[in-house]
């Protein structure tokens, strides 16, 4: 179990997109939760609890990702040439492409009054 963990591992090359599907699925389901339970007056602007937990998760997750990018490349440039360092360059890319993709869907989300 504890070579999946290596960053040069081949399951990191579906790491980056499952943990983007997995915050999409949580903010757009959290968000459907939230607007039915307890939606905010239609009057406030776009400074809500239901905002500010969006833009948490959306900052948390591309940090992951941003790291997991980053800790791939360190790991690329030890790796002996061969499958290893093609897994790790691989996966630090679709790591920062996921990272992009998570803030490019979170800021409109979190700019935008919730409930619409």
């Amino acid at each position: 179990m504890k070579h999946l963990l290596r960053l040069t591992h081949p399951i990191h090359l579906v790491g980056g997109l499952t943990i983007w599907g997995l915050w999409f699925v949580a903010i757009y389901g959290g968000l459907s939760v939230a607007c039915a339970v307890a939606p905010p007056d239609p009057e406030r602007d776009m400074w809500t609890g239901i905002n500010l937990a969006v833009g948490l998760s959306t900052l948390g997750t591309a940090a992951l990702l941003l790291w997991l990018s980053w800790a791939s490349v360190v790991v690329a440039r030890s790796a002996p040439e061969g499958r290893e360092r093609y897994f790790a360059h691989v996966s630090a890319g679709i790591y920062l492409f996921s990272a992009g993709g998570t803030l490019f869907i979170g800021y409109p989300v979190v700019f935008l009054p919730p409930c619409l």
